[in-house]
């Protein structure tokens, strides 16, 4: 008996990890997907540089509508993935940036302190250094293009490295991502918007202010948010605040209440606790906890759940393909100017130093501490790999510059300094992180406070 006993716990754990461990299963959700991304951006690079370049060009600017009677909403291709495609992924951000600052790794302020800090240094100077490349010059508007860092990317990278890198790491890669996403919605909301509709905007309030009801007071069908999301993304769209924030603000309604309590959830669990006998019994045991588990997740970690991998492998791939096809053209010199270098040099320069430099800055006067199984060399490392600004920084460059000339001094700019942080925190990590596993068994504990 105690050696089936024994097999029981690593399959139970799998599905305890699935409710209580987000963390763990959105950083492989997140490294895998990053490998599709860099596939997606070189089959758009290629494409727009090749002959055939005219037919990917045609491809984006295919018009699709929807209407109903008189009322009619057509846009180009791009426009509908950059506009309605990534409000949906703003609206992963916002569950993620809801779930890490009420029970992750934000809540708490000497908890949160240290990516907090790491984040809004890894901002700020970015934005500096453009600043000082393009001051006086209308480019200035892109000082925003430099400040943001692809999760997706950087983990993936990271995932290289395997269990050389401690879990506590790579959730400061994470929480400092998530709150560098946060700044990024603030710098649209605030920066990048135009032409502002009062009347659309108030409606649009309203509908946030009706999905806020609908959410505290019981509401938790997903077809009940999509329904008012529908509305609320449209209400943006036509006030002149970018759409994609309707993403941010719906992913604010959505309750973070699981539908057991703790008492009811150790009532479900406790008949089950210690019980053994055949395979099939035990396989009836986990797919009765699984049951009790799903009934006790919240609504924000089962939408969450649900819209991980379609938002990884889906949204933020064909967002790569849509976006990364600039065309180098008879004369790529000349796309390398102030936009370009500034954009570039943010990234390369400005991340690393303000990340790694603010982060010591918090330790130092005393705010927060770095956790177990991180160190500064791990901590600068990361800052190189969070000059990866691929998505983030491309929807930003979208927004400062629309299209032309200084879109694509923006697109190389952020290519060309993405790739070479990628590289350059992969080279810095393999030589500073010890080898053969002795990051993760230093860091055995981890988990359990990860989620």
């Amino acid at each position: 008996m105690a050696r089936k006993a024994a097999r029981k716990p690593p399959a139970t754990r799998s599905v305890i990890g699935r409710l209580l461990s987000p963390v763990q299963d959105f950083i492989r959700t997140e490294s895998a997907s990053g490998v599709l991304l860099i596939a997606a951006a070189l089959l758009a690079f290629a494409w727009a540089n090749s002959p055939f370049a005219p037919s990917y060009l045609a491809l984006l600017d295919v018009r699709l509508g929807v209407g109903v009677g008189s009322w009619q909403l057509e846009k180009p291709l791009i426009l509908w993935v950059n506009d309605l495609l990534m409000a949906i992924f703003f609206f992963l951000i916002g569950l993620e940036i809801k779930r890490e600052v009420l029970i992750g790794e934000l809540a708490g302020w000497r908890r949160a302190a240290l990516p907090v800090a790491g984040a809004l240094g890894g901002m700020l100077v970015p934005a500096l250094i453009y600043v000082a490349c393009n001051l006086g010059q209308p480019s200035l508007r892109g000082w925003g293009v430099p400040m943001a860092t692809d999760i997706a990317f950087a983990l993936g990278v990271l995932a290289l490295l395997g269990d050389r890198v401690s879990l506590p790491l790579k959730v400061f890669l994470l929480a400092l991502a998530i709150v560098d996403d946060l700044g990024a919605v603030l710098v649209i909301a605030l920066f990048y918007t135009e032409h502002l509709s009062v009347g659309a905007l108030a409606l649009a309030f309203l509908v946030f202010g009706a999905a806020l009801v609908y959410g505290r007071y019981g509401g938790a069908r997903p077809l009940g948010f999509a329904l008012l999301g529908a509305v609320l993304w449209y209400c943006m769209l036509k006030s002149g605040v970018h759409s994609t924030i309707a993403g941010v603000l719906l992913a604010f309604a959505v309750p973070l209440r699981h539908g057991l309590s703790t008492e009811q959830l150790h009532q479900e669990l406790r008949p089950l606790t210690g019980q053994g006998g055949t395979f099939e019994q035990v396989e009836v045991v986990i797919e009765h906890l699984d049951g009790v588990l799903a009934r006790a997740a919240s609504p924000l970690h089962n939408m969450e759940h649900a819209l991980a991998p379609y938002v990884a492998f889906l949204i933020m791939p064909v967002f790569a393909f849509c976006n990364a096809g600039v065309s180098l053209g008879s004369d790529p010199a000349g796309l390398v100017g102030v936009i370009s270098i500034g954009a570039a040099l943010g990234l390369l320069i400005g991340k690393p130093i303000g990340v790694a430099g603010c982060a010591w800055l918090a330790v130092r006067t005393g705010l927060t501490r770095l956790p177990d199984g991180a160190n500064w060399p791990g901590v600068v490392g990361v800052g190189l790999l969070a000059g990866i600004g691929f998505t983030m920084s491309l929807f930003i460059a979208n927004l400062a510059f629309g299209l032309g000339p200084q879109l694509d001094q923006a697109k190389v700019g952020v290519l060309a300094a993405s790739v070479v942080a990628a590289l350059a925190g992969l080279g810095f990590l393999s030589r500073a992180l010890p080898r053969g596993g002795r990051a993760a068994a230093r860091t055995g504990k981890a988990p359990a406070r990860a989620g």
